[in-house]
């Protein structure tokens, strides 16, 4: 069948959707919301595309209600569009491996570089 794919084996044969049916459902509302679209917009110049949201939790629906395989391999699919989308951006700021040696010494204020 088509459950099982080689490059992720345990997605597609879960018995349960990745989230539940009502987070995409408040993602959806919280995306069409007129503070969050202002933010966006001018944030990143456009306006927030929330319909894959909306499609996200009719996936879901179906996948809770017949556990249809079309609406599962759907939902993964976003899933895992939204990790690599997430994985796209590198952090602002360089991680550190271990505190300063100086982490448990007061702040100086004063002290003028």
């Amino acid at each position: 069948g088509r459950d099982g794919g080689a490059a992720q084996p345990g997605l597609s044969a879960r018995s349960q959707p990745p989230r539940s049916c009502e987070d995409y459902r408040w993602e959806w509302k919280h995306c069409r919301g007129l503070r969050h679209a202002f933010h966006h917009y001018y944030t990143h110049g456009e306006l927030p595309a929330c319909d894959r949201w909306r499609d996200d939790y009719e996936a879901c629906r179906a996948w809770e209600r017949g556990r249809a395989a079309a609406a599962q391999e759907a939902l993964c699919k976003s899933e895992r569009a939204r990790v690599m989308e997430k994985q796209k951006y590198p952090p602002v700021w360089t991680l550190r491996k271990s505190p300063p040696p100086d982490w448990y010494m007061p702040l100086d204020q004063d002290k003028s570089n």
